[in-house]
Order: C-alpha cells, then sequence, then structure tokens
C-alpha cells in the first residue's frame, strides 16, 4: 500500500438514536491515509468513541457510506468479519479471556481465522511478546498481570491478526497513572513502526508528539482538523480554544 492510499473513507455518517432526538454522529466526513497517526479528541459525549467504533461497524450507522480499503463495508451485502480480520481493535477494558492464559489469548484468533499452524502463531505471539516487553508474561493468566501489562497484551493479541489499521478506544483511560506510560510507549513503537492508527485519547502529550493529524469532534461532526504543532499553537475555531484552555 501506498502512503498516499486512503485506508478508510467515511462519508456523512450519522448515528441517531431515538429517532433522531440524539444525534451521537452527525456528519462525519473523513479520510484516513496509510501509515497515518490520527488522534480523534473533544469533551466527553461529543462522538469520539461512537466514530471510532463505527470503522468497524461495533456500531451500526444510520445512515452514511465507510470504505475500507476500497470496499464500502457498510453495505449489507459485504461480510464485514472478514474485514473487521484486518481492523486491530484495543478498547478501555481489556476484554482478554481470563480462562485462557496469555499466549492462548493471542494466538487463539490466527489459528482460527487466519488459519495458522499452532508453531507459526505461538512463534508469532512470543516475537510479539519480546516486542512490547512481556515474553516472560506467556503462561501467565490475566488476573496475574498489572492494568499496564495486561493492556499491551491486549494491543499484542490484535497485532497477531495482522491488521492494516489499529483503532484505540480510550486505551489508556482505565489505567493507573502511573501505568500510562508504558502503554503509550508501545503505541509510540507502533507509530514510528508505520502502522496506521486511530486513537481516541484524553492523553494530549501522546496527540502531539505522536500524531499526524488531530481531529477535534464537538456534537457529533468533526470542527477542525490538522497536523498536531499547528492544532495546538493556533486553534481555528473558537470551540477547539474553550477545550484546550480546559486541559492544557
Amino acid at each position: 500500500m501506498n502512503a498516499d492510499d486512503v485506508l478508510l473513507k467515511v462519508v456523512n455518517l450519522k448515528k441517531h438514536y431515538n429517532n433522531g432526538a440524539v444525534k451521537a454522529l452527525d456528519g462525519v466526513n473523513c479520510e484516513i491515509r496509510a501509515g497515518e497517526v490520527v488522534v480523534i479528541i473533544g469533551p466527553s459525549g461529543c462522538g469520539k468513541s461512537t466514530f471510532l467504533r463505527s470503522l468497524n461497524l461495533l456500531e451500526m450507522p444510520t445512515s452514511g457510506e465507510i470504505y475500507f480499503e476500497g470496499d464500502m463495508i457498510t453495505d449489507p451485502k459485504i461480510d464485514i468479519n472478514l474485514h473487521r480480520q484486518k481492523i486491530g481493535m484495543v478498547f478501555q477494558q481489556f476484554n482478554l479471556f481470563n480462562n485462557l492464559n496469555i499466549l492462548r489469548n493471542i494466538t487463539l484468533a490466527p489459528m482460527k481465522l487466519l488459519k495458522q499452524s499452532q508453531q507459526e502463531a505461538t512463534k508469532n505471539a512470543m516475537e510479539l511478546l519480546a516486542r512490547v516487553g512481556l515474553a516472560d508474561k506467556a503462561n501467565h493468566y490475566p488476573s496475574q498481570l498489572s492494568g499496564g501489562q495486561t493492556q499491551r497484551i491486549a494491543i499484542v493479541r490484535a497485532l497477531a491478526m495482522k491488521p492494516d489499521v489499529m483503532l484505540f478506544d480510550e486505551p489508556t483511560s482505565a489505567l493507573d497513572p502511573e501505568m500510562v506510560g508504558e502503554v503509550l510507549e508501545v503505541m509510540k513503537e507502533l507509530a514510528r513502526s508505520g502502522m496506521t492508527m486511530v486513537v481516541v485519547t484524553h492523553e494530549m502529550g501522546f496527540a502531539r508528539e505522536v500524531g499526524s493529524r488531530v481531529l477535534f469532534m464537538e456534537g457529533g461532526v468533526i470542527v477542525e482538523q490538522n497536523e498536531p504543532n499547528a492544532f495546538f499553537a493556533a486553534p481555528q475555531s473558537q470551540r477547539a480554544r474553550d477545550f484546550l484552555s480546559k486541559v492544557l
């Protein structure tokens, strides 16, 4: 894939609840290119997580179109599960299987969905665990790990599927403050490796340092977007200025 390739394209995306009384998304348009790290920020309830979860149809939009690698995945005839295999997702809560050890948590989907042999899946899993500094935890269970370690495992589990894009939904917000850094460090390393990432976060330092583009959302729409230095130095909209004055 070329860096110019549009990996995800969103056209007039809307998500309404209560017969339109609540407009979680109200006409979002966006393109995400291969290799970009797009950071989505904004006040609580502005539609950030709904937008992110719509990108792999965990939230079914009310209307609008989403294209992934050229295919319109909002078409009811599309096999969304095939496309989801290429879209890694990391949640606020880690969603690991507590009854399986770490290695099994990571190898389960590649063996089942990608038809990898146990040997191949194990080799890939151990390489990824080493990459995040947790190779010694392969035989541990999720309950034996700290929150920061568990979230790093959740990232590894998503990476084991060899996705083309990684979606992060506030991946550090459930962590103790001292564990946030270790997770952000893994995400920074991923960004340096060229992984396409879409990140909903409250971590403004991460947005400024790692993002290639910042999207600021308010009221279910993208109010403003820019590269981080320009956005944080001189936001164009009054809404963004108000928001940044409270969080910086």
